[in-house]
């Protein structure tokens, strides 16, 4: 894909449904990069507007920096020419920034910021945080409002006036009163994203604070059922919405909330589903065990058949 304006990633971004890959992985855990690859073709064909390699369902807290530019770099090198590549930044400033550098060799469109490793942050910390990733790089950056970055309507508005390759804002809080002063203050001068663990069951009502797109973790491995729960978000279709709820997504949270960790492994537990396995998680993730799986494999036998 020919570069792109971080207005023009904005854009795309916010046109349609968004995924995170998950990272393959072989058996004693090193990177699958040829299974990876021909995932990233499989799953380019389903109708994403963007991808977010080596993301939160990627397992970036569990790659080396050095891993996580191999991984972007696949990804972008496998897409089609109008699909966003949107490449992790993370851990403490300085290696964020060699992140965001890196991301821009790799050939990535976009960035998303993840919070800071471990230790907690006033606002003006998180604010300079920011700044020096933005200011390392020409790329569009998204920053990821969770954890111990989690970000106030004045520190994002100082941040869009300071920053004008800040082009998103994702929520992983679920902070309502937090969402709406951001959206009220800022308006389109952001694209909005969720992001909390299976973005799918806030959807509907996060499309009102302005949220137009989310993150699917699903889209990994039942692609036309993320898509069709999409369409009836943006059609405000609420009896769909709350069907598709009530026959899949909370039963399939239901799973996912037996462990912590299993926002994760139970994508990947998905990918063996449908035959198409990526590995196992790295620690300090775990896997589903066989009942679980089982479970899982019921459950999306039965919205397949739909």
């Amino acid at each position: 894909m020919p570069h792109l304006s971080p207005t023009e990633v904005a854009r795309r971004l916010a046109s349609g449904l968004l995924s995170f890959p998950v990272t393959h992985f072989r058996q004693d855990l090193s990177f699958d990069e040829s299974a990876y690859r021909e995932n990233i073709r499989w799953l380019a064909g389903h109708g994403a507007t963007g991808l977010f390699a080596a993301g939160g369902t990627g397992e970036f807290f569990s790659l080396t920096p050095a891993e996580v530019e191999t991984v972007v770099t696949a990804a972008v090198e496998e897409v089609p020419p109008n699909l966003p590549v949107i490449a992790p930044a993370g851990h403490g400033t300085a290696t964020a920034v060699e992140m965001a550098r890196a991301a821009e060799r790799a050939g990535a469109h976009g960035l998303l910021l993840l919070p800071p490793y471990l230790t907690e942050a006033d606002q003006e910390g998180l604010a300079a945080h920011v700044r020096r990733v933005c200011a390392a790089t020409d790329l569009g950056v998204i920053i990821y409002s969770r954890a111990n970055a989690i970000f106030t309507d004045t520190t994002v508005a100082r941040l869009a006036e300071d920053c004008p390759n800040l082009i998103g804002f994702k929520d992983g809080v679920g902070h309502i009163e937090r969402m709406t002063r951001i959206y009220s203050r800022m308006g389109d001068r952001l694209t909005y994203i969720g992001g909390l663990p299976t973005a799918e069951t806030f959807a509907l009502p996060y499309l009102e604070m302005g949220v137009s797109t989310y993150s699917s973790a699903m889209f990994n491995f039942v692609p036309e059922f993320a898509l069709r729960f999409y369409e009836a978000v943006q059609r405000r279709d609420r009896d769909t919405v709350y069907r598709y709820l009530n026959e899949f997504v909370l039963p399939y949270c239901e799973i996912r909330d037996r462990r912590a960790g299993y926002a994760v492994s139970i994508v990947k537990a998905g990918m063996r589903v449908i035959g198409r396995p990526a590995g196992p998680v790295r620690p300090p993730l775990v896997d589903l065990d066989e009942t679980e799986q089982a479970m899982l494999d019921n459950l999306v036998q039965r919205i397949s058949e739909e």
